[in-house]
């Protein structure tokens, strides 16, 4: 990878390079980011898979959205064939298995979409469910009573 040649493209976005897990400890004070409501985990590995679901622990109350969405790139492969017993697919279920109060699952709304591409498969959804704003009601229309 060209570095500084990727640095120069980035408006947003600032690239963190190094081992993930030393820079999980640090990320909050060292990066102060926005309120995240979405994580791409691109990390082929099951301890490095660990490793960064260790940041969802890191932060405080304000550093997520009490619902975010979640990439996991090496959960779907035609010819690697992962499965719930090895790699990302291993750590998100330790993850789950561990946190009482925080849940991953498949976006089963994605997967029901008619010829849903790949993708829709590799989408996960954190529920922070002791998030002091987790029972915000996020529906459009807030009247949701069926008139009798």
């Amino acid at each position: 990878m060209d570095v500084p040649k990727l640095q120069q493209r980035l408006k947003r976005s600032r690239l963190v390079l190094g081992n993930v897990a030393e820079k999980v400890n640090t990320f909050f004070e060292d990066h102060h980011p926005a309120p995240i409501g979405a994580i791409s985990f691109d990390l082929d590995f099951y301890s490095s898979t660990v490793d960064a679901l260790r940041l969802l622990d890191t932060g405080e109350d304000g550093h997520f959205l009490p619902r975010m969405f979640c990439y996991f790139d090496d959960t779907l492969g035609e010819i690697e064939l992962y499965s719930d017993f090895a790699g990302e697919r291993l750590a998100i279920q330790e993850f789950n298995e561990c946190h009482p109060g925080k849940k991953l699952s498949p976006a089963y709304y994605l997967r029901a979409v008619p010829m849903a591409p790949a993708w829709h498969h590799q989408i996960w959804l954190l529920h922070d469910f002791l998030h002091p704003e987790y029972n915000t009601f996020v529906a459009a229309d807030k009247n949701q009573q069926l008139t009798i």
